[in-house]
């Protein structure tokens, strides 16, 4: 869920034949632009030579131009909103008469529209109000996490395409399906359920969500806690109301209705934390502001990893960090994340997780083998197991995939420990977890398009001592030698309990 938050932009105004050619000065209005990233208004000043200018977004607010230039009637210039990932595309803005045009894409978006000269009063309404930022405080932590948050998450199959009646459904699904007899607890509402600010500014759902009270209440009449979704900038991903200027508010209102998890998103926020300090004061500031509530409310930092958020993430009341980017239902994609973007391990630990993001298991963009290696090392990480899935339409296979206790086990072990590679032989991996009552996960792994065959001595792994090797996807127990040999498929992993 991101937004392209850079580009280079040219506007060009056309002058009358008798004019010579110079760049515009001024100030435009937009009176219609694409919701995303929906600009309002253009202001370039010229002092004594020296161009200088903003460009405003519903979604970003003032965004000065970067290396602002005038190359005859044209201008050029950059913007930026914080996000380092991106590199700037080019955006040309024609000038129509006393207007100017701006055509270009913006990410995924096209756009080919007009900016009007904008009368005071105009631009004045056009202003996007700032916030102040708390002094820096750490936020006592509420002991809501113990062991990795499980549940299920609706962004990943349905997107913004989610309602009351599905997650309702989703809801009854969990309890037919075993899968909250299995641990998996919260029902999260992802982006997507925001309607609009009444006149006190307290933010109502859109009309997929009659009533948010009335919904948490049939989710915890079913055994299940129930979880929300915000962002700290003006725009969600989606493009719907954000918590910037209301998160007091938003926090109370999310009590209210009797939500016992957030996910908050960096999101359109990066435009105006995009420093360590700044990103950091932004979820402070709602981590007290649930603390007030008087509420239990889990709170998962969505911030993609920036900054070492793991080294203050429990400073914030934050249970849960997103060490990367999105997750993709595709075994490329999973395995980078899972491989070789885990997060800091020392970060990791009871009510402070690091989160490579939710599973994809059953959602069909990947084989059997490699959900299992998805499920595999989401388990050995101890990271929190937040289906993405369709729970209603599960196939047997997957719900054999997602409620394998042994393999949960080692998820929610007590310990909290993540876990870490030590071995790397081409295309294999061998990784291994401290288990609490001394025994030792160990997971084989084969990144290779073709079966391989995984063999050695586990002493060479540290493990001088199998006395009982258990295979905790084929629940049997191994005969204990010296050494381990394993045939793996392509993408395919073998997922052990080592104990001496």
């Amino acid at each position: 869920m991101r937004r392209l938050t850079t580009a280079t932009f040219m506007i060009s105004t056309l002058l009358s034949t008798t004019a010579m050619a110079a760049p515009p000065t001024g100030a435009w209005v937009f009176d219609s632009s694409p919701e995303y990233p929906d600009f309002t208004r253009v202001k370039v000043s010229d002092d004594a030579g020296k161009l200088s200018g903003t460009i405003t977004s519903r979604w970003y607010g003032d965004l000065p131009m970067k290396d602002l230039r005038a190359e005859g009637d044209v201008l050029k210039f950059k913007i930026y909103n914080g996000n380092p990932k991106i590199t700037p595309t080019d955006i040309t803005i024609a000038a129509d008469g006393n207007a100017v045009r701006m055509t270009g894409k913006l990410w995924y978006q096209d756009f080919d529209i007009t900016a009007r000269q904008g009368t005071p009063a105009e631009l004045k309404a056009l202003d996007f109000p700032t916030y102040p930022l708390p002094p820096h405080r750490v936020v006592p932590q509420k002991n809501l996490a113990a062991k990795p948050p499980m549940g299920w998450n609706s962004w990943n199959k349905f997107a913004t395409a989610i309602d009351d009646k599905t997650v309702r459904e989703i809801a009854d699904a969990m309890v037919s399906s075993g899968l909250r007899d299995a641990g998996y607890i919260y029902v999260n509402i992802d982006d997507g359920w925001q309607g609009k600010r009444d006149q006190n500014g307290v933010l109502q759902p859109n009309e997929k969500f009659p009533d948010m009270k009335a919904l948490a209440d049939y989710v915890h009449a079913k055994g299940l806690k129930i979880g929300i979704y915000s962002s700290q900038g003006p725009k969600t991903c989606g493009g719907f109301e954000g918590s910037y200027g209301h998160v007091e508010q938003d926090a109370r209102t999310f009590a209210a209705w009797g939500m016992d998890y957030l996910k908050y998103d960096l999101c359109s926020g990066e435009a105006f934390y995009h420093t360590k300090e700044t990103v950091y004061a932004s979820y402070q500031q709602m981590g007290e502001a649930l603390a007030a509530t008087g509420r239990d409310i889990v709170f998962s930092l969505c911030q993609y990893g920036r900054f070492d958020v793991g080294s203050w993430g429990r400073d914030v009341g934050g249970h849960l960090w997103r060490t990367t980017s999105d997750i993709e239902d595709t075994y490329a994609r999973m395995s980078w994340i899972g491989f070789d973007a885990n997060g800091v391990p020392n970060h990791t630990g009871p009510n402070g997780w690091n989160d490579p993001d939710m599973l994809e298991v059953g959602n069909g963009g990947m084989t059997h083998d490699e959900y299992k290696t998805h499920m595999s090392l989401w388990a050995l990480m101890a990271a929190p197991l937040l289906l993405g899935n369709d729970v209603r339409t599960m196939t047997p296979e997957t719900i054999r995939l997602l409620t394998n206790r042994e393999v949960i086990a080692i998820d929610q072990d007590v310990a909290g420990v993540q876990g870490l590679p030590v071995k790397k032989d081409g295309t294999t991996e061998i990784w291994t977890k401290k288990l609490s009552d001394g025994s030792t996960a160990v997971g084989l792994f084969n990144r290779a398009d073709t079966p391989v065959t995984v063999n050695g001595n586990w002493a060479e792994i540290g493990l001088n001592d199998a006395a009982k090797v258990r295979d905790v996807w084929a629940h049997k127990d191994a005969k204990a030698s010296a050494d381990y040999s394993y045939t793996l498929p392509a993408h395919g992993a073998v997922l052990l309990t080592v104990s001496r």
